[in-house]
Parts: structure tokens; C-alpha cells; sequence
């Protein structure tokens, strides 16, 4: 036996397919970026300076996928910042989507906290 770390021996690859919940992260991300681009495209929806949060979005998503840490970070604000606005907005104008994607965002939130996740990350 060797006494490297378990980590060290396996591939990268490995250590994205054994976390399955940052590749469905990194999919709403840029599900969300790709909502907020045709938001602002269309021109009724958002403001032209929405695509900033769509270029985050798709950088976290990016980023996520190859386990870096400021992506991690990037993502984990993301998505306790949108729940907390989704949540708000529940509480406020009783919009039934906005409590699903909340709990949703909470959801997503609660799995980037895990010791498992912050564990793989470099």
C-alpha cells in the first residue's frame, strides 16, 4: 500500500461521476443563464445588465464541473442568494413557483455545504 491519499490515485473523472449532484448544479446554472440570456434578448423581461448574472452562471456552472474551489463558492452564493429571493417573493405576492425554486435553490444549497463536496474540490 502507497500512502497517498484515495483521492490522489483516482482520476478527476471519477471524482465529478461520483458526485452527481454538482453536474445537476452545473445544469440548472446554466439553465438559469440561458432564462436570464433569452430574458434579456426577448427585451421585456430583464435589463441588459442581467447578462453579468448569466456570465457568472455559466462560469460557476464551467468551473463547478472541474471541482474548483472559487466555483464551489460561486455557485454556493448563487444559489442561497436566489432562494432567499425566491422565498421573499413567496412570502410576499404568494406566487406558488417562487416557493418550489426556493426550496429548490435550499436544496441545491444543502448538498454544496456537505463535507463530502468541499472535500473533492481543489
Amino acid at each position: 500500500m502507497t500512502d497517498e491519499p484515495e483521492n490522489a490515485r483516482r482520476p478527476q473523472g471519477h471524482a465529478v461521476l461520483s458526485l452527481p449532484g454538482l453536474a445537476a448544479i452545473s445544469l440548472y446554472l446554466l439553465v438559469l443563464a440561458g432564462v436570464l440570456i433569452l430574458g434579456v434578448v426577448s427585451g421585456g423581461h430583464y435589463p441588459p445588465l442581467f447578462l453579468v448574472f448569466a456570465a457568472f452562471f455559466i462560469a460557476a456552472s464551467a468551473g463547478l464541473i472541474l471541482l474548483f474551489r472559487w466555483a464551489w463558492a460561486m455557485a454556493l452564493g448563487a444559489v442561497f442568494l436566489l432562494a432567499g429571493y425566491n422565498l421573499w417573493i413567496f412570502s410576499s405576492r404568494h406566487e406558488l413557483p417562487a416557493l418550489v425554486q426556493g426550496l429548490l435553490n435550499m436544496v441545491f444549497f444543502l448538498y454544496l455545504v456537505r463535507a463530502e463536496v468541499r472535500a473533492r474540490l481543489r
